[in-house]
């Protein structure tokens, strides 16, 4: 059956987890917001939107060698023990984006403290009902604290429809399948959870590719690297972009507005060639 509409358990499901690796408890937000205090990570502003934004947190599975047979990834850099699935369910109607395949600032924020809160790599489903939210990014060492684990790079995040929500972007159900079907944890790398970790990754990305392509197609980890550095750029055209036609359209002067458009105009150009390239 063609699935479009893509609600967290689905996606869940998809990732075909071993079920020695499930775990299925509430995470308390107080425990979320203690961890990031004691890691000096979070404002009061921070603790304030975990508190109103989010409803609830559940520990979905666990997955380490033991349940998984993956063997754990360890150098001076990371420690990957065993790699966390959690989800997240907001409260409703107080996420929505202005732009359909783009994530909320909040709902990008309220990631990034639940992945420094918890000391695992973690695989993050949010669900605000009418959005499903996938995030991911890798952890390390801190420099200065052995014990302490911080962000490693940028959140590698995806926006799906959910409960036909005409907010979410919509991606037809072949697509939307050949993602589900690329999660499946027998189809990605097992070397190690390392491998495991950024194979989910690339298959986001891939995700993410889709959005501008049309299409969606898993490549080599090599292609992967250079197919995130071409989205990070897209990304970051977009934004000029939509500052230069905002400040050309308040623009009075005829001369300044066609110089605009021009830096515009090349501004495409570019973000077309980096697109061509995903």
């Amino acid at each position: 059956m063609s699935v479009v509409d893509l609600s967290s358990e689905q996606l869940i499901s998809a990732l075909c987890l071993p079920a020695e690796a499930t775990v299925g408890q509430r995470v308390p937000k107080k425990m979320l917001a203690e961890n990031l205090t004691s890691r000096g990570t979070a404002t009061s502003a921070d603790r304030k939107l975990l508190q109103e934004q989010i409803d609830e947190v559940t520990w979905v599975a666990a997955l380490k060698p033991t349940n998984a047979g993956i063997p754990v990834y360890q150098d001076e850099v990371r420690s990957y023990l065993e790699l966390a699935v959690l989800s997240v369910r907001l409260r409703e109607g107080s996420q929505i984006a202005p732009i359909p395949a783009k994530v909320s600032p909040s709902v990008a924020r309220l990631a990034e403290l639940v992945h420094r809160a918890i000391p695992y790599p973690v695989l993050l489903v949010l669900d605000d009902n009418a959005r499903l939210y996938l995030s991911l990014v890798h952890i390390r060492w801190a420099q200065k604290e052995a014990d302490k684990a911080v962000l490693d790079g940028d959140l590698i995040q995806g926006v799906f429809v959910h409960n036909g929500s005409p907010a979410a972007s919509v991606m037809d159900a072949d697509t939307v399948n050949a993602f589900i079907n690329a999660m499946d944890l027998s189809k990605q790398p097992r070397t190690d959870l390392l491998t495991l970790y950024q194979g989910w990754m690339d298959t986001l990305s891939a995700w993410q590719a889709a959005a501008v392509t049309g299409r969606f197609e898993c490549v080599s980890p090599q292609q992967a690297t250079a197919r995130r550095a071409a989205l990070r750029r897209c990304h970051e055209l977009d934004a000029q972009i939509s500052s230069l036609r905002a400040a050309a359209s308040k623009e009075k002067q005829m001369a300044r507005q066609v110089a605009a458009n021009l830096e515009i105009k090349a501004l495409m150009a570019e973000r077309q060639q980096a697109a061509n390239s995903l």
